[in-house]
């Protein structure tokens, strides 16, 4: 049987759920490592890749559920959900991407200020202190404190990681949005398709 069948179109959908799935799964986990090893003690940030992971997890439920059952309803609201999020991730990948050396430091300075907890495990990992410049009067976790070195800024050394881990999530996030939109065609297909095992006569 050709690909532009009904069984491969079903199988198609299922494995990229399956594949969301997966994601899903290693986004909640990664978070709860990160919580349970120390790594990161903001609830704002394993909050928010929590969200996601679950959000994606439902998502791809509902994919599923859809193909085998070839649930008109829910192949719909499934194929609009996933258009919207396609949308908006392939904006932020370009962003992501087109963010030039100036504006990172921008962004990265209005994060700095907004998440405390986040710029504790910041200075402690990466063993600095302040943004661009540290007064004795601010709370530091940072070993080069108890020492008696001087403890340098974290924007030069976050500055080092930025553009790459831009490019990275960018990168990743276009990769995903071409996948999303694959996901929009297969169940656009998929739901216009006549089950065989169903009466000819019906068109579901």
């Amino acid at each position: 049987m050709v690909c532009g069948g009904f069984a491969c179109s079903k199988n198609c959908l299922c494995a990229l759920n399956l594949l969301y799935t997966l994601v899903s799964l290693l986004l909640i986990g990664i978070a709860a490592w990160g919580i349970g090893f120390g790594l990161i003690s903001s609830l704002r940030v394993v909050g928010v890749v929590i969200a996601v992971g679950i959000f994606l997890f439902l998502i791809a439920l509902v994919g599923l559920i859809g193909a085998v059952k070839h649930h008109q309803v829910l192949l719909f609201f499934y194929m609009i959900i996933l258009l919207l999020v396609f949308i908006v991730q392939f904006s932020v990948s370009c962003a992501c991407l087109a963010l030039n050396q100036e504006q990172q430091g921008q962004l990265l300075e209005v994060g700095w200020n907004n998440t405390a907890s986040a710029r504790n495990d910041i200075q402690r990992n990466l063993n600095c202190c302040g943004f661009r410049s540290f007064s004795p009067n601010e709370t530091c976790l940072a070993s080069c404190v108890k020492s008696s070195h001087q403890c340098s800024p974290c924007a030069p050394i976050i500055g080092k990681y930025a553009g790459e881990v831009l490019r990275f999530v960018g990168g990743i996030g276009l990769f995903f949005s071409f996948t999303e939109i694959l996901g929009v065609w297969l169940t656009y297909r998929y739901r216009n398709q006549k089950d065989p095992r169903a009466n000819p006569s019906a068109f579901l």
